[in-house]
């Protein structure tokens, strides 16, 4: 009798120690909820660099000796691809799972250089400030998707788009229609939930979205365009242009035979 009594106030003990350990951590969780603040791109480059002017930086490498400014703001972006790329290495493998197939050939990604960033800038007629970089620039982060088949690209696109922490922000479909070279991808802006030691932040991202036939296109284009010594014709911009119109007539004959199997 006394054991089953001992056993019964043990019992009682842990369960109320169990209590006083969840009242603990939800206590913790609200106060982090209360603490943590979300802020814009924009808000961003103030927080990291508040109290500086937003002079305008140097027009080359070598005179870009605050090298370490770049680098500030760069981290923020790259902390947005990186999320962008744990999201759809985490759908890739949860399709292989399911469908025994992989909608991802392959991810890449980038940020651009200051060298980019300066022609861009220069292009636009805008000075080449932090501030203007943010507000003016929405590829800055930039990821390329390469899928096996056309579905796969606006399929990969849905799913992302329907996540809870990115936010949709613009598009442009240049495989509906494809620019006059030829050039077919799905350009997606959007917006990523980025969480810092104390902040939350939404990082723009463009993604790009392709078949394997589109980015063997644009990657063989863009080596033939920017050949220096060797500039182009309208003769070979029409032969780009035929090029880029077969590898479409191949996606959608190699897209119809996947339709024909069950399940793909």
């Amino acid at each position: 009798m006394i054991g089953k009594w001992t056993r019964k106030k043990e019992r009682m003990k842990e369960q109320k120690t169990k209590q006083e350990t969840e009242t603990v951590e939800g206590q913790k969780k609200q106060q982090k909820k209360e603490t943590e603040t979300e802020i814009s791109v924009e808000e961003y480059t103030e927080l990291f660099f508040s109290g500086e002017e937003d002079v305008q930086l140097p027009m080359t490498t070598e005179m870009f000796n605050l090298a370490a400014e770049y680098k500030r703001l760069m981290f923020f972006y790259e902390a947005g691809i990186d999320q962008i790329v744990a999201k759809l290495q985490i759908l890739n493998k949860e399709f292989q799972l399911n469908n025994d197939r992989n909608p991802i050939e392959n991810i890449q990604y980038r940020v651009k250089s200051i060298e980019s960033i300066q022609k861009k800038m220069e292009k636009m007629g805008v000075p080449l400030t932090r501030q203007n970089i943010v507000n003016c620039l929405h590829d800055v982060a930039g990821v390329r998707i390469i899928c096996p088949f056309i579905k796969d690209v606006y399929q990969m696109g849905k799913m992302l788009l329907e996540q809870d922490d990115i936010t949709y922000v613009k598009m442009k479909d240049y495989i509906r229609e494809p620019k006059a070279n030829g050039y077919r991808s799905l350009h997606l802006i959007v917006t990523v939930n980025v969480f810092f030691s104390n902040y939350k932040a939404k990082v723009p991202v463009e993604l790009q979205l392709r078949t394997i036939a589109m980015n063997c296109w644009a990657s063989l284009e863009h080596q033939l365009r920017y050949k220096k010594d060797f500039p182009t014709s309208e003769e070979r911009h029409k032969e780009l242009k035929i090029c880029a119109d077969m590898m479409a007539s191949a996606d959608e004959r190699m897209q119809r035979l996947a339709d024909e199997l069950p399940g793909f």
